[in-house]
Formats: structure tokens, sequence, C-alpha cells
């Protein structure tokens, strides 16, 4: 069973929600961010995601724009990220990791081969911000043949016809970016959220995370 799916079947059965923080690989420095995912899971982390420094990070406010300026700037690539969690796994066997950023150095990398070495590296999930559910068949069943979970993204704007759509490709979980905006904006309505979520659950059946 991927670590995933074991993670929320141990907190359903507990009765818990999950906490699902996230961090920009090699930021502030490529030698910190295992002590950082190892400290998370410390405080409490269930499911730790991490970002894949990216050089046009449309969807992200500033906080995570300059995190990847300056993990960029240190040599902070896909392969350097795979190969942090590599290293995390070598202390942590079941905490479930999830990449999460854009498609360009997927491509650049090749997506068999990217989903190849990111099982080796002990990755459970993965979300592409710019891989639309419409397009992701393929790498979908790639990451699935690898027991590696295609996450996708909803939004308040995304339509119930989109919302059966992801919920027909996604696996592990999917991420409801709970506001109009870029990540870090400071405005939400918790109501709305909640009105939402409940439209969300009429398709998805699996966990839902709220960011």
């Amino acid at each position: 069973m991927n670590r995933i799916d074991a993670t929320f079947a141990r907190l359903r059965a507990a009765g818990r929600t999950a906490l699902i923080p996230y961090v920009t690989a090699g930021d502030p420095s490529p030698a910190a961010t295992v002590p950082i995912m190892s400290a998370l899971v410390t405080a409490g982390a269930d499911v730790i995601e991490v970002g894949v420094p990216f050089s046009d990070p449309m969807a992200d406010g500033p906080v995570i724009q300059r995190a990847s300026e300056r993990a960029l700037a240190q040599g902070v690539g896909l392969a350097a990220v795979l190969a942090l969690v590599g290293a995390f796994r070598k202390t942590d066997a079941t905490t479930p990791v999830v990449l999460m950023g854009y498609a360009n150095p997927i491509e650049a990398m090749g997506t068999v081969t990217f989903a190849d070495r990111a099982r080796a590296a002990g990755v459970d999930g993965v979300l592409v911000v710019d891989y639309p559910p419409e397009e992701a068949a393929d790498f979908a069943a790639l990451l699935e043949a690898r027991d590696l979970a295609p996450i996708f993204l909803l939004a308040p704007t995304t339509r119930e016809a989109r919302i059966a759509a992801v919920a027909k490709i996604a696996r592990g979980y999917v991420y409801y970016v709970s506001l109009k905006g870029v990540t870090g904006a400071g405005h939400l309505d918790t109501a709305e959220v909640g009105r939402k979520l409940a439209e969300i659950r009429r398709h998805v059946r699996i966990p839902v995370g709220v960011g």
C-alpha cells in the first residue's frame, strides 16, 4: 500500500485530520532540507509536501517565489530534490513525501525517467501545478504503475464537471486551493470553504487536503 493511503487509513481510524506542511527543497540551503523535513515529522507532520524549485512559479506568492530563487541560486533542481528525498528516506521510511512543482523540470528530465527516479528515491505522490487532468492521463498512468499517487488541484472556481473529471484520475488525495489568488494571500471565507468541500465530496472519494 502506498504510504499516503496507509497514513490516511491510520488517521481515519484515529479520527484525526492530517497535517501536511510544505517546504521548498534547498531553502535556506540544501544541507538544511533533510533536517527540516525530520523536524516537521517530529512536530507532528503526517505528510510532507516538498517544493521543487522553479524559476517561474506562476501560482505561488512572493514567499515561495523567493524560496525557489534562493534554492536555484544554490544549484537545487529536480535531480537534487530527488537526492534529498533519498537522503530523508535513510532515517524515515514511513512519512509520505509528495513532490509539488511544475511541468518543465519533469519534461526536461523525461517523464519515464522522472517516474523511475522518484520511485527509487522514495517519493509517494506528485502534484504538478500545470499538468491539467485532461492532459495528464499518460503521466498519471506512469505514476500509478510505480505506486506513486498523481495528485491534482481543485479551486473555488472549479466547476462540478471538472471536479468529477479530477475524481476519476486523482489518487492519494486532492488538494483544494481554498482561496482565489496566489499562495499566501490573507483573505479566507471559511463558510465558503465548507460549502465547496461539500460539493467536492459528492464526487471525490479520496481525502481532500485544504490549503
